[in-house]
């Protein structure tokens, strides 16, 4: 996490906690520390100090000079929001009334011969049995970066998916391509916990070659995979923006495709409700989020 002069020490500490203790994701609690931390850096001055007025224009300019996307004024909007509730309260008009307009899109999704391709184009074996299992398990970025060798259950033929979004556990069959990827991967670094560790250096592979670690304190880093599945959409060039998480919008619609319920998609995804009234397109987009 980048620090700022203007947003760090006790106070920084101080929102750390109280997400911490508010449950929140590890990708929750960056990007909420971040959004505070740019709050504070447009403003010049710690966030204990700003006035609403300011924060009125901070999130004009995120909208209309940015132009930022509705994903990202949600984030910041909630982590300021939370802070503002949670750590240094504020009973401000602009954070009770501010509305953000969903635009109504449809995920991006892939056809089955170009996931395949995005798995032959992969240079390094751990990064293809990555997105192959992120793929063929409908997982989240971080739901595979810290899956775990116990939470593969080969004698069902299930993966326990824990600590999902909203700290909600789930199973998803496991097909039997994936165990045996995932079972000769293993064999190449024998961590006793994380089926994907992080990076080690191993002097005899050469100056700078790095390799899984067997004893790794932390699994494998998402920005390890999301600067690898860049580089691998850039290079088959497929005219339309693909990250880690479109590979769970494909999945989900090619589940769809084969027949699979709506009600069956929607557990194997880990969400507890589905909308109706909507065209088949726009509720496997609805359960992909």
């Amino acid at each position: 996490m980048v620090r700022s002069n203007f947003f760090n020490g006790k106070l920084y500490q101080r929102m750390s906690e109280d997400l911490h203790l508010g449950g929140m994701s590890q990708r929750t609690h960056a990007g909420y520390l971040r959004a505070v931390r740019k709050l504070a850096d447009y403003c010049q001055t710690s966030p204990d100090k700003i006035t609403e007025d300011q924060l009125r224009r901070f999130f004009l300019h995120m909208k209309n000079e940015l132009n930022y996307a509705y994903g990202t004024l949600r984030v910041s909007y909630s982590g300021i929001k939370f802070f503002y509730t949670r750590t240094c309260k504020r009973h401000w008009q602009t954070l009770a009334q501010m509305k953000l307009q969903n635009a109504k899109t449809l995920p991006e999704v892939i056809t089955i011969p170009q996931v395949h391709r995005i798995i032959d184009a992969c240079r390094v074996e751990r990064i293809a049995v990555y997105l192959w299992t992120v793929y063929s398990l409908g997982l989240r970025l971080d739901e595979g970066c810290n899956l775990q060798v116990g939470d593969i259950d080969a004698a069902r033929g299930w993966v326990h998916v824990h600590r999902g979004k909203g700290a909600k556990d789930r199973y998803v069959p496991l097909p039997t391509t994936t165990l045996e990827w995932l079972r000769e991967h293993w064999t190449t670094h024998r961590h006793p916990r994380f089926l994907f560790s992080a990076d080690g250096r191993r002097p005899t592979q050469g100056v700078g070659a790095r390799k899984q670690s067997p004893t790794a304190a932390t699994p494998i880093r998402p920005s390890t995979v999301q600067k690898a599945m860049k580089s691998i959409v850039e290079q088959l060039n497929f005219g339309k923006k693909v990250s880690i998480h479109t590979l769970r919008h494909s999945y989900a619609t090619h589940l769809l495709e084969a027949g699979v319920s709506l009600k069956v998609i929607q557990q194997y995804l880990g969400h507890s409700s589905l909308q109706t009234g909507h065209r088949r397109e726009a509720l496997v987009g609805f359960i992909c989020i």
